[in-house]
């Protein structure tokens, strides 16, 4: 915030809750350039009123909050934060892959409800990580740190699903989410919110995947048909799920919450204080330079 006050006079709104449409589009008049985030109401209506703002500099990687398309017909630019945010991404994957696989979740809270009566040889067994397939959605930037991670650490094979052809060591390309969910007892979502991405897991993929399989997901809550996952946990055709985004977040339903086998995080992805840093930092290079009329450095 200093760094943005020595160069804007900078307004500080007192919410945390996202911004609605009339605010947005109260910004939008007042301001030359807005920082926004997850759940603003950046729709193609919000650039229909007096617009003052020369661009966007959202403070996050995602952005499908904002409609581009009808941002850009009004004149403005948008930026993204997408570097900052990769390996902290990754992280919380690795976090979701663990606790759902080794059933950590359901372990706390027996331990916390005072049931824990003792270690016993078949004591809430889980599936062992090391020497598993992982299979990837999405083979970006954030794709590929959890690749390297599993395959490296773990001894995992990785295979995954991409748009575009892309080679990455230790891990082969297949050609449809269906073959990778078959392939793999870990499925991973990476990918971008977007038409092309929406219900990516839909209930055919669901249903490529194996009892004893799990999926994470740490991209957008709707790169994952939710009502269809939950019909695949509670019929036992998947073991279990790890997420950190939801469909109607910050909804999640309660036949999710109802499930032991499913581990539920806050959209803990990028929530350290060193990467929050870094994407502010990074929003605020992207707003300086659309205040003075260059191309950002993290354009989307």
């Amino acid at each position: 915030m200093d760094a943005a006050r020595a160069h804007f006079d900078v307004t500080v709104r007192d919410t945390t809750a996202p911004m609605d449409l009339a605010e947005c589009r109260a910004a939008l008049a007042g301001h030359d350039v807005l920082l926004p985030t997850l759940g603003d109401a950046l729709s193609a209506e919000a650039f229909t009123g007096s617009i003052r703002a020369k661009g966007l500099a959202n403070f996050g990687v995602g952005y499908n909050h904002i409609d581009v398309d009808a941002a850009r017909k009004a004149g403005l630019s948008v930026a993204n934060t997408p570097g900052a945010v990769t390996d902290a991404t990754a992280d919380i994957a690795l976090t979701l892959i663990l606790m759902t696989a080794r059933r950590a979740g359901e372990g706390e809270r027996l331990v916390r409800a005072g049931d824990w009566h003792g270690w016993h040889p078949v004591q809430m067994l889980g599936m062992h990580v090391t020497g598993k397939t992982l299979g990837v959605i999405g083979m970006g930037r954030i794709g590929q740190a959890i690749a390297h991670r599993c395959h490296h650490g773990f001894g995992m094979n990785v295979v995954f699903h991409n748009r575009s052809t892309k080679e990455v060591p230790g891990a082969t390309q297949l050609d449809s989410v269906a073959e990778v969910c078959a392939a793999a007892d870990i499925v991973v979502t990476a990918v971008p919110a977007s038409p092309e991405t929406f219900h990516i897991i839909d209930e055919e993929a669901l249903a490529a995947m194996r009892p004893h399989a799990i999926l994470v997901n740490i991209a957008r809550g709707d790169v994952v048909d939710e009502p269809a996952l939950i019909a695949a946990l509670q019929g036992g055709r998947i073991a279990g799920a790890g997420l950190d985004v939801y469909e109607q977040e910050p909804h999640v339903p309660d036949a999710l919450t109802a499930l032991e086998n499913v581990v539920l995080l806050p959209h803990l992805g990028t929530a350290a204080l060193e990467v929050r840093e870094a994407m502010g930092r990074m929003a605020l290079d992207n707003a300086i330079a659309i205040a003075e009329g260059r191309t950002p450095p993290n354009a989307v």
